[in-house]
């Protein structure tokens, strides 16, 4: 059965109108979805009794449930949801000072084929509904409640590429962003991609005020084409030329992320290479400490080699961050995801 989360306001409004229901019905079901988060439509008490049996005999609300819970040294959280059709997707719970983070999956499984991902071992098996992306949200935030805090932050870097599964993204980005929703502010919601293009130009089109971060992890072709094939598709000169016409028809700066590889990409020529591939955009680079995975044999480089990488591009005119670890100690740190419960059963 569909969740009721699948729908964003408009949508929302034009299902009401189908069944014969004015259009402030649906910022009626918004509250009690995002503002009370009920999971029942029977506790949706300003609904006409008829209207809350024609919702319920259509949809459902939560479309996951918790299989597995696992909670890191430093309080992140791992969440391992299992989905109506028996697919699981892991979430991940971030504690910050500046808010709570959740990080969401938006495909069951992943064909971008990243060589130091672990997302990727488990081929695409589907894309996420925008109400499945939307219910680990609101699944977190219910837990959330119980302690009076509320879901800060959202990014959309666990497995899967977002821009694979485009449409639906942005239906989840707009219900959680929406001021009848969770209303997360736009610039507090960030879309990662590897860097399919056509989909990066038409983002660029939408003039979405949406944080985007583009996972590059190589200066040059050659080496990112080891490492992301991707770049067979899209070749960096195509990939730059299209974030160029995001950043001239978009005011908001670009997140460059960049995983260190021991002995692969952490070398002074490719923090180089990197500043003088991105000098003068507007845009920074998160430096990414590498979360190792057992089945690719990379490794992560030591702190003094990330801090000097991340001292090389500052001098060469580049603004970098290097990024904290986060939950490494229970695989839910950048690039372990996998579902790994499920991969242990089989």
């Amino acid at each position: 059965m569909r969740t009721i989360y699948d729908l964003n306001l408009k949508q929302m409004e034009e299902m009401l109108g189908t069944l014969g229901q004015k259009p402030y019905r649906a910022k009626q079901l918004y509250t009690w979805l995002y503002r009370k988060h009920v999971l029942s439509f029977d506790e949706m008490s300003d609904l006409p009794a008829a209207l809350i049996a024609q919702l319920k005999e259509s949809f459902c609300i939560m479309p996951l449930k918790l299989v597995e819970k696992q909670v890191a040294k430093d309080l992140t959280t791992k969440y391992l949801f299992e989905l109506t059709d028996g697919s699981t997707v892991e979430t991940v719970l971030m504690h910050f000072s500046f808010g709570e983070s959740v990080c969401v999956t938006s495909q069951v499984g992943c064909n971008m084929s990243c060589a130091f991902c672990a997302s990727g071992l488990l081929k695409k098996q589907r894309d996420l509904t925008s109400g499945e992306i939307t219910g680990q949200i609101m699944f977190i935030q219910k837990e959330l409640d119980e302690v009076e805090k509320r879901v800060d932050n959202v990014v959309v870097m666990g497995t899967g590429e977002p821009f694979d599964n485009y449409d639906n993204v942005l239906s989840f980005c707009s219900t959680i962003n929406s001021d009848h929703g969770l209303a997360i502010g736009a610039r507090h919601i960030t879309i990662s991609t590897c860097g399919v293009v056509p989909k990066i130009k038409e983002f660029a089109k939408g003039h979405y005020q949406y944080n985007l971060a583009i996972s590059l992890h190589a200066p040059y072709d050659e080496l990112r084409r080891q490492l992301m094939p991707i770049d067979q598709a899209y070749p960096l000169d195509v990939l730059m030329s299209a974030l160029k016409e995001y950043s001239e028809n978009n005011n908001r700066r670009l997140t460059f992320e960049y995983i260190l590889l021991k002995g692969v990409n952490d070398h002074d020529k490719d923090a180089i290479a990197l500043a003088d591939l991105i000098r003068g955009m507007n845009a920074y680079v998160n430096l990414i400490p590498y979360n190792e995975v057992d089945e690719n044999g990379f490794r992560t480089c030591d702190t003094k080699t990330a801090l000097h990488f991340y001292d090389v591009l500052m001098k060469h005119g580049v603004k970098a961050t290097l990024r904290t670890r986060h939950g490494e100690d229970i695989d839910a740190a950048c690039g372990q995801l996998r579902a790994r419960h499920e991969r242990t059963k089989a």
